[in-house]
């Protein structure tokens, strides 16, 4: 056969993948391979079985060829072959020998004489090192190796930054902290067409910088125009709409405690792509908040017909559940979540806090120390870890788990709340001050209602240091968040009334008692406060007498 007629025959094992023919694409590419015995025929003859999922078939072509050990894509190709097959111990031996340290930098031992033939290669590929190392990532984490798995997704990303899967793996599995993300970041060397990728990169991190570097990112990525000359006056595109960038966005949103924000935008993008499924988690945590229970049912169902075999449909149908306060059923769902889907970190949590919300303490710590141990770079397992500790008064331990929680994640306000709300407890005053306004400092200009019991913490602190100017102050300020509050309307009356203001004492023991008429202690201080402007009265009418 003519050279040239085994050239079309190539063209059209190509366009049978393109079109998806699989069963061609194999036929005629094991005539071509029979032919010419071309190591790049005989790649495009496994290629093509690999896509038909014939992955024995491809693996034994490929590791009989005598340019297995020469060539990395042989090699790597039927690595995925046996990935494919989950055999995760056969698959790191096919990558062979390497060393990897913990900045992410690594070293094949046999690769000084391998070579990489590729005829169709493009412009711009991804480098083979980095899927290899990503491939290595995923055999050990497979194997539950997760500290071997993260370093060599660190390697993936360091070996080529638009590697996305591996820092996907690294973000979404939670295994760095913020410290060590921000480290990675900046080690990352992009090419100056992309630039852009960098920034995108940091907003798909833990989000938890001011609020004005935050924005500063979202704005900038909006103008982008990857690579684009700009200063073309016909260029348009942007990545404004990106449905990504939103999702990004969305989950800041959550982080911030905005959650009507959040759900609006996450509704937004769901009506323009309702399977993005990345998206769907944090539209899922913003209608708990928000008690939105009919959009639960409702999504839950569509995600369980159409995604029956993930974790997250039925991570859906628990949140269902927790929303209408029926924990058990929300338990069994958020467990079949976590077994679908060990590493679904939301599932984790979400069958903790179904533990905790019937005070089953036990239950609940044996779910977030799971989920601390699968996700070491998430705070909030040890976060609620903390909590379940305060919750039974054990403040000593609940302020180790805390101060814990902030060195994964530094810059979380919820972390400094919980810690002055242990010093509250303890009644180290000046202590819990100070972390309620490092709470205060790292929140958004513009404070939701999920903040204002931070406020009113504050202003009991102050109160009980006999600041109390500045605990009416706080006070006055959290009602500009929530005019239902007893605890504030309580603790503003009580400051009052230590200033020997009893009229104003008076008047908000009064509104206090009007969000709930039975409480005893306003009760009983109304009744002081009532005596004591009565005895007031009496010593004025007294002077005015002598």
């Amino acid at each position: 056969m003519k050279e040239e007629e085994i050239e079309r025959l190539r063209g059209v094992v190509r366009d049978c993948v393109s079109k998806h023919l699989y069963s061609s694409a194999i036929f005629f590419a094991d005539k071509v391979a029979g032919l010419t015995s071309d190591p790049a025929d005989i790649y495009m003859q496994a290629q093509a079985l690999f896509l038909g999922r014939q992955y024995r078939r491809a693996h034994h072509i490929l590791n009989t060829s005598q340019i297995i050990q020469r060539d990395l894509r042989f090699r790597y190709l039927a690595a995925k072959c046996l990935e494919e097959l989950k055999d995760w111990h056969q698959c790191l031996a096919m990558l062979g020998d390497a060393k990897v340290d913990e900045q992410g930098n690594f070293h094949a031992h046999n690769d000084s004489n391998v070579i990489y033939m590729d005829k169709d290669g493009e412009d711009r590929e991804i480098n083979i090192s980095s899927a290899i190392c990503f491939l290595r990532g995923k055999a050990y984490e497979a194997l539950e190796n997760r500290a071997q798995a993260h370093l060599w997704y660190k390697a993936a990303v360091k070996a080529d930054p638009l590697c996305y899967e591996a820092l996907e793996c690294l973000v979404d599995s939670h295994m760095l902290t913020c410290e060590e993300e921000k480290s990675l970041l900046s080690s990352l060397q992009f090419s100056p067409e992309d630039a852009w990728l960098s920034t995108y990169y940091s907003c798909l991190m833990k989000k938890y910088d001011k609020e004005e570097v935050v924005e500063a990112k979202f704005r900038e990525l909006e103008k982008e125009n990857c690579g684009t000359d700009a200063r073309d006056a016909s260029f348009t595109h942007t990545l404004q709409n990106n449905t990504d960038l939103l999702a990004c966005k969305a989950e800041y949103y959550h982080q911030c405690g905005e959650y009507q924000k959040c759900f609006e935008l996450t509704s937004g993008l769901l009506e323009k792509d309702p399977y993005h499924l990345k998206c769907m988690v944090v539209h899922l945590a913003a209608a708990v908040e928000l008690s939105r229970s009919n959009e639960l049912y409702l999504l839950s169902c569509n995600l369980v017909k159409d995604y029956p075999q993930k974790a997250l449909p039925w991570f859906a149908v628990g949140c269902y559940y927790y929303c209408i306060k029926k924990y058990s059923q929300a338990r069994q769902y958020f467990c079949k979540a976590t077994k679908l889907d060990a590493t679904f970190p939301p599932a984790w949590i979400g069958f903790g806090n179904a533990f905790s919300a019937q005070e089953e303490n036990d239950q609940a710590m044996s779910a977030y120390r799971t989920a601390a141990r699968l996700f070491p770079g998430c705070h909030l397992p040890t976060l609620y870890i903390g909590m379940e500790y305060m919750r039974t008064h054990h403040f000593k331990l609940a302020e180790q788990f805390f101060l814990q929680a902030k060195s994964i994640c530094p810059s979380d306000p919820l972390v400094y709340n919980e810690l002055g709300v242990v010093a509250y407890h303890t009644k180290e005053y000046q202590k819990a001050v100070w972390w309620f306004e490092k709470t205060l400092a790292l929140l958004p200009s513009s404070l939701s209602e999920i903040w204002e019991p931070t406020l009113v913490n504050l202003a009991h602190a102050l109160r009980k240091l006999k600041m109390y100017k500045e605990a009416i102050k706080y006070y006055e300020k959290s009602l500009t968040l929530s005019t239902r509050s007893l605890s504030t309307y309580a603790g503003l009356a009580y400051t009052y009334h230590l200033q020997d203001n009893f009229e104003a004492a008076i008047t908000y023991y009064h509104k206090a008692l009007w969000l709930k008429p039975d409480d005893q202690f306003c009760t009983e201080m109304l009744t002081v406060a009532l005596e004591d402007e009565c005895r007031q009265g009496a010593d004025k009418i007294d002077e005015c007498l002598e």
